[in-house]
Protein backbone atom coordinates (compact mmCIF):
# COMPACT_ATOMS: atom_id res chain seq x y z
CA UNK A 1 0.00 0.00 0.00
CA UNK A 2 1.31 3.40 -0.71
CA UNK A 3 0.91 6.22 0.92
CA UNK A 4 -0.64 9.65 -0.53
CA UNK A 5 2.87 10.80 -0.35
CA UNK A 6 4.44 8.68 -2.83
CA UNK A 7 0.96 8.78 -4.79
CA UNK A 8 1.31 12.71 -4.53
CA UNK A 9 4.76 12.07 -6.27
CA UNK A 10 4.20 9.44 -8.95
CA UNK A 11 0.87 11.67 -10.12
CA UNK A 12 3.87 14.89 -11.18
CA UNK A 13 4.56 15.70 -14.64
CA UNK A 14 8.03 12.93 -14.89
CA UNK A 15 11.44 14.91 -14.70
CA UNK A 16 13.87 15.40 -18.37
CA UNK A 17 16.08 13.07 -16.46
CA UNK A 18 13.52 10.04 -16.57
CA UNK A 19 12.18 11.30 -20.10
CA UNK A 20 15.59 10.89 -21.42
CA UNK A 21 15.94 7.82 -19.99
CA UNK A 22 12.58 6.83 -21.55
CA UNK A 23 13.94 7.89 -24.56
CA UNK A 24 17.26 5.82 -24.26
CA UNK A 25 14.86 2.72 -23.53
CA UNK A 26 12.86 3.59 -26.71
CA UNK A 27 16.06 3.34 -28.84
CA UNK A 28 17.44 0.49 -28.05
CA UNK A 29 14.23 -1.36 -28.40
CA UNK A 30 13.59 0.82 -32.08
CA UNK A 31 17.40 -0.12 -32.89
CA UNK A 32 16.99 -3.70 -32.32
CA UNK A 33 13.21 -3.38 -34.64
CA UNK A 34 15.49 -1.82 -37.29
CA UNK A 35 18.22 -4.94 -37.02
CA UNK A 36 15.52 -7.09 -37.94
CA UNK A 37 13.72 -5.58 -40.70
CA UNK A 38 16.86 -4.84 -41.91
CA UNK A 39 16.36 -1.39 -42.32
CA UNK A 40 18.63 1.53 -41.65
CA UNK A 41 17.99 4.58 -39.45
CA UNK A 42 18.97 6.79 -36.77
CA UNK A 43 17.32 7.51 -33.54
CA UNK A 44 16.96 10.79 -32.39
CA UNK A 45 16.05 11.21 -28.77
CA UNK A 46 14.57 14.77 -27.15
CA UNK A 47 12.29 15.89 -24.76
CA UNK A 48 9.32 18.10 -26.17
CA UNK A 49 6.01 19.36 -24.16
CA UNK A 50 7.05 17.16 -21.38
CA UNK A 51 7.23 13.94 -23.35
CA UNK A 52 10.01 12.08 -24.32
CA UNK A 53 10.19 12.28 -28.41
CA UNK A 54 12.03 10.03 -30.61
CA UNK A 55 12.41 9.43 -34.14
CA UNK A 56 13.73 7.23 -36.34
CA UNK A 57 15.70 9.37 -39.70
CA UNK A 58 17.05 8.34 -42.54
CA UNK A 59 20.36 9.84 -44.75
CA UNK A 60 19.28 12.42 -47.15
CA UNK A 61 17.84 10.80 -50.26
CA UNK A 62 16.96 7.49 -47.73
CA UNK A 63 13.55 9.08 -46.32
CA UNK A 64 11.67 6.98 -48.41
CA UNK A 65 13.08 3.24 -47.06
CA UNK A 66 11.41 4.10 -43.64
CA UNK A 67 8.21 4.04 -45.65
CA UNK A 68 6.76 0.38 -44.37
CA UNK A 69 7.54 1.99 -40.39
CA UNK A 70 5.08 4.81 -41.44
CA UNK A 71 2.20 2.80 -43.16
CA UNK A 72 -0.92 4.23 -45.07
CA UNK A 73 -2.16 7.26 -43.23
CA UNK A 74 0.49 6.38 -40.16
CA UNK A 75 -1.32 3.40 -39.27
CA UNK A 76 2.08 1.16 -38.75
CA UNK A 77 3.61 4.27 -36.88
CA UNK A 78 0.68 4.50 -34.31
CA UNK A 79 1.45 0.80 -33.98
CA UNK A 80 4.83 1.49 -33.41
CA UNK A 81 4.45 3.68 -30.64
CA UNK A 82 2.20 1.49 -28.88
CA UNK A 83 4.84 -1.33 -29.18
CA UNK A 84 7.19 1.41 -28.06
CA UNK A 85 5.62 2.80 -25.32
CA UNK A 86 4.72 -0.99 -23.87
CA UNK A 87 8.73 -1.88 -23.95
CA UNK A 88 9.59 1.45 -22.26
CA UNK A 89 6.79 0.40 -19.70
CA UNK A 90 8.04 -3.14 -18.92
CA UNK A 91 11.66 -1.58 -18.19
CA UNK A 92 10.05 1.25 -15.90
CA UNK A 93 7.39 -0.29 -14.45
CA UNK A 94 5.59 3.28 -15.99
CA UNK A 95 3.29 4.26 -18.22
CA UNK A 96 5.17 6.33 -21.05
CA UNK A 97 3.53 9.04 -23.12
CA UNK A 98 6.78 8.89 -25.29
CA UNK A 99 6.10 10.17 -28.93
CA UNK A 100 8.09 8.48 -31.92
CA UNK A 101 7.98 10.49 -35.25
CA UNK A 102 9.24 8.30 -38.30
CA UNK A 103 10.98 10.06 -40.87
CA UNK A 104 9.10 13.64 -40.55
CA UNK A 105 5.88 11.90 -40.90
CA UNK A 106 4.27 13.49 -37.70
CA UNK A 107 5.74 16.88 -38.25
CA UNK A 108 4.58 16.89 -41.63
CA UNK A 109 1.25 15.89 -40.84
CA UNK A 110 1.01 18.78 -37.68
CA UNK A 111 1.54 21.38 -40.36
CA UNK A 112 -0.67 19.91 -42.67
CA UNK A 113 -3.47 19.72 -39.54
CA UNK A 114 -2.50 23.22 -38.53
CA UNK A 115 -4.07 24.47 -42.44
CA UNK A 116 -7.11 22.12 -41.99
CA UNK A 117 -7.56 23.24 -38.40
CA UNK A 118 -7.23 27.13 -39.59
CA UNK A 119 -10.04 26.73 -42.45
CA UNK A 120 -12.79 24.78 -39.99
CA UNK A 121 -12.04 27.42 -37.26
CA UNK A 122 -12.66 30.36 -39.48
CA UNK A 123 -16.22 28.53 -41.28
CA UNK A 124 -17.46 27.55 -37.22
CA UNK A 125 -16.75 31.65 -37.14
CA UNK A 126 -18.31 32.24 -40.07
CA UNK A 127 -21.39 30.68 -39.87
CA UNK A 128 -22.06 30.60 -35.81
CA UNK A 129 -22.46 26.94 -35.59
CA UNK A 130 -20.45 23.93 -34.92
CA UNK A 131 -17.99 22.49 -37.40
CA UNK A 132 -17.88 18.73 -37.07
CA UNK A 133 -14.06 18.04 -39.09
CA UNK A 134 -13.37 14.33 -40.18
CA UNK A 135 -12.35 11.14 -38.19
CA UNK A 136 -9.22 11.49 -36.53
CA UNK A 137 -6.39 9.72 -34.72
CA UNK A 138 -5.75 10.89 -30.97
CA UNK A 139 -2.31 12.42 -32.31
CA UNK A 140 -3.93 14.55 -34.61
CA UNK A 141 -7.48 15.62 -32.87
CA UNK A 142 -4.64 16.74 -30.26
CA UNK A 143 -3.19 18.94 -32.83
CA UNK A 144 -6.27 20.45 -33.74
CA UNK A 145 -7.79 21.10 -30.14
CA UNK A 146 -4.96 23.10 -29.40
CA UNK A 147 -4.65 25.02 -32.72
CA UNK A 148 -8.62 25.63 -31.35
CA UNK A 149 -7.51 26.36 -27.84
CA UNK A 150 -4.73 28.96 -30.04
CA UNK A 151 -7.45 30.71 -31.63
CA UNK A 152 -9.71 31.16 -28.61
CA UNK A 153 -12.18 28.52 -29.39
CA UNK A 154 -13.60 25.42 -27.74
CA UNK A 155 -13.82 22.00 -29.04
CA UNK A 156 -14.09 18.76 -27.99
CA UNK A 157 -13.92 14.88 -29.68
CA UNK A 158 -16.91 13.28 -29.92
CA UNK A 159 -18.14 9.40 -31.79
CA UNK A 160 -16.15 6.03 -31.15
CA UNK A 161 -12.48 4.66 -32.18
CA UNK A 162 -11.48 5.05 -34.94
CA UNK A 163 -14.46 7.28 -35.75
CA UNK A 164 -13.60 9.32 -33.21
CA UNK A 165 -13.71 13.16 -35.07
CA UNK A 166 -13.23 16.87 -33.97
CA UNK A 167 -16.03 19.40 -33.70
CA UNK A 168 -15.35 22.63 -33.44
CA UNK A 169 -17.97 25.18 -31.46
CA UNK A 170 -17.65 28.99 -31.95
CA UNK A 171 -17.66 31.68 -29.43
Amino acid sequence: MTSSAEHDTSAEAPSTTRLEEEGEIAADYLEELLDIVDLDGDIDIDVDHGRAAVEIVADEGLQETLAPLVGRDGEVLDALQELTRLAVQVKTGDRSRLMLDIAGFRAGRRTELGVIAASAIAEARASGKPFKLEPMNPFERKVVHDAVAAAGLTSDSEGVEPARYVVIHPV
